[in-house]
């Protein structure tokens, strides 16, 4: 058996993974099933689009809940004091200035699972992600992007 991916999670991003799935399951699920029932009562279904796509939306669904299922059993939240402030790891706000252009910019690292790259929410599997983790305040790192490198010193690292 394949051994499941272990994701990596703050206490933020648990709890709005556990809202998802909560959401799928109490609110989500009842109006697709709702929407399977009136589109059955308007009559044939092999030319129904609406009975095609309240399906379709149903199998969205549950793979959701599946795929919330098992991030969550194989979850490892990472508590706030669990966060280095000496070394970037998962759970790190990282203080950065871009060599090249002066500008700082500050990301936090999280696991995949929570990433969101407009509230500057990195993945740690992303290329800044992985190229920050491990190193200290003062490292400068290389960053390979599809544009070329950005070179980064880092300025802080914080909780």
């Amino acid at each position: 058996m394949m051994s499941e991916k272990e994701t990596i999670l703050t206490a933020e991003g648990l709890k709005k993974l556990e809202q998802e799935l909560e959401h799928l399951k109490s609110v989500k699920r009842k109006e697709v099933a709702e929407r399977i029932k009136l589109a059955i009562s308007y009559g044939d279904i092999s030319e129904n689009s609406e009975y095609d796509d309240a399906k379709n939306e149903q199998a969205f669904i549950e793979g959701r809940i599946i795929t919330l299922e098992k991030m969550l059993r194989n979850a490892r939240v990472i508590q706030n004091d669990e966060v280095d402030t000496e070394i970037v790891g998962i759970g790190s706000r990282v203080i950065l200035k871009d060599l090249e252009f002066d500008d700082v910019v500050e990301y936090t690292i999280v696991g995949s699972a929570e990433s969101n790259p407009s509230e500057n929410r990195i993945s740690n599997e992303s290329p800044v992600g992985q190229a920050l983790l491990g190193k200290r305040k003062g490292d400068v790192v290389d960053v390979n992007v599809p544009a070329g490198v950005i070179q980064y010193e880092i300025l802080d690292i914080q909780r």
